[in-house]
């Protein structure tokens, strides 16, 4: 009888990692010490309560904010570098507020993400005319099963799709890191159920995803990997199934499980019968204290 060897699997190769990155405003720590990394091909989710400091650390990883620590990309030190210098190298971003060019069509949408930039760009473009190549926007718009709505405009599209169109700008020229800021804001069960689907065929390119976002449920089945800010710092790190379990992420951010409250009237016992009228009843004073209650005068 032959036996079968299992071959240790592989972790997947680094694109982002991150080293110490602190962030601070004044005497305020929004970040203190991230360290995270997001490997080819994975989805990995940052998740915490409101004012963690999830956007800001997107905001430092990106460079649109003074940070201290390191940032690289595929092994490429970028933490001096601008944000135009990051995303060329292949890093891009979405925003919470992420809406799109109404009167462009989805394929203009994108367009305007590849557009060049600068005097000499602006220049070109007057007197030659400057057009992105078409297979880059199909390409982008691929990624996301969006293929067939290149020449519609935004409002033809539900919000779902709208949505991915966003996702589909910063996937546009190249990227191969992705960081999402609540992508999913605002999609019902079934939209985000196919949104989280869309991430898994984009992963499996061999594109990067940092997801941050509140809906649990999307989170939780997409994601490979789970980091917990709070108070600007990383409380966990693991498998979704392990950051479930962990009462640091349960006391921080997820809560206890939901209590039924018949049980606990019935541990508790019956309610206590309400004060009968013309009984002096105890309540607390002004103080603090607790004494009769005083008759009302008039």
């Amino acid at each position: 009888m032959s036996e079968t060897t299992l071959e240790p699997q592989t972790a997947p190769p680094t694109l982002l990692e991150t080293g110490g990155l602190s962030v601070r405003y004044g005497g305020v720590s929004a970040n203190s010490d991230v360290d995270i990394t997001v490997g080819a091909g994975e989805i990995v989710g940052l998740i915490g309560p409101n004012g963690a400091g999830k956007t800001t650390f997107v905001d430092a990883v990106t460079g649109f904010t003074k940070s201290t620590g390191r940032v690289s990309l595929h092994g490429e030190s970028l933490e001096k570098a601008s944000p135009h210098r990051r995303r060329r190298a292949g890093m891009a971003r979405t925003w919470q507020a992420g809406e799109l060019f109404t009167d462009l069509t989805v394929a203009q949408n994108l367009a305007v993400a590849v557009q060049p930039v600068g005097l000499r760009a602006m220049l070109s473009d007057v007197l030659n005319g400057s057009r992105p190549p078409a297979d880059v926007i199909s390409h982008a718009l691929d990624l996301v099963g969006l293929a067939d709505a290149a020449d519609q405009l935004p409002g033809e599209l539900t919000l779902g799709q709208q949505k991915l169109v966003g996702v589909a700008r910063a996937l546009v020229g190249g990227t191969r890191l992705v960081l999402l800021d609540e992508p999913a804001a605002g999609l019902d069960t079934h939209e985000s159920r196919d949104f989280g689907a869309e991430l898994r065929r984009i992963a499996a390119t061999g594109i990067g995803i940092l997801l941050i976002d509140h809906d649990m449920s999307l989170v939780l089945d997409v994601c490979d990997r789970l980091y917990v800010l709070d108070f600007g710092r990383v409380i966990a790190s693991g498998s979704p199934a392990a950051i479930q379990d962990d009462p640091a992420v349960i006391s921080a951010y997820l809560g206890s499980p939901e209590v039924d409250p018949d049980a606990v009237v019935d541990a508790a016992g019956p309610p206590a019968a309400p004060p009968q009228p013309g009984l002096d009843t105890e309540r607390p004073s002004d103080n603090g204290h607790t004494g009769p209650a005083s008759k009302e005068t008039r």
